[in-house]
């Protein structure tokens, strides 16, 4: 399993990195505006959190094959690195991915609600598809089964292209979709950090401390003899 960040807070993105196994970022346009930045510096900055290896997913805003390719060079020579291009699932963007995918640019195909749009993107060439889970739930979809479907189409036809499923409102939904074999997932950093709480394991970790401190002293490390 493969897990990125949705955002382009970078706080949230040195935090996340510092603490859980992180694959990468991605971030959409929504998300880059609410930093109220430049879009480049931004990238730019998120670049220098991560590195030149992690993953950067960012999105091309056009809607003509032309201006996405255009922006897509633009972005991955401005960028660099481990970089891929966000095109949306629709018919320009199709004949975009075929383009770049070709000439060496890495594409994550987004805006994906159906497995046939997913299974499209990925016979033109998109390393990566992104269905959204909770926004199909929201209009009385199954996101999990479409994520299914999905990893089942790519499988069938061996295609050499991942599963990043997107768009969780709880632990619930991501746990369920990882239990389809899709290869990753973007969370937001709340979800994140979901995946490991547990009131029971807190409470737990709690009694091991007083336990101990209770016989070696409050405070007291297992190194406290060193």
């Amino acid at each position: 399993m493969m897990y990125l960040l949705d955002t382009a807070n970078l706080k949230d993105i040195e935090r996340a990195f510092d603490l859980y196994p992180m694959a990468g970022v991605t971030t959409n346009p929504s998300i880059i505006a609410k930093e109220k930045k430049d879009f480049i510096t931004i990238l730019k900055d998120i670049r220098k959190v991560i590195g030149s290896d992690m993953m950067l997913h960012a999105q091309a805003v056009g809607t003509k094959a032309e201006d996405i390719i255009d922006e897509a060079k633009y972005i991955n020579e401005e960028i660099g690195g481990n970089f891929y291009i966000k095109i949306p699932v629709i018919k320009e963007g199709i004949k975009a991915i075929k383009i770049l995918s070709r000439s060496g640019i890495k594409v994550t195909a987004t805006a994906v609600f159906t497995p046939e749009q997913a299974l499209m993107a990925a016979v033109s060439g998109a390393s990566f598809v992104a269905p959204y889970v909770n926004r199909l739930d929201n209009i009385s979809g199954d996101g999990v089964r479409v994520v299914d479907e999905i990893v089942k189409l790519l499988s069938l036809n061996k295609l050499n292209c991942n599963v990043l499923a997107a768009s969780f409102k709880n632990v619930e939904q991501v746990h369920k979709v990882n239990l389809t074999g899709a290869q990753a997932i973007t969370v937001s950093p709340e979800i994140l950090d979901g995946l490991i709480n547990h009131p029971l394991t807190d409470w737990s970790v709690d009694k091991f401390i007083k336990d101990f401190e209770g016989v070696y002293g409050k405070g007291k490390l297992t190194t406290y003899n060193r």
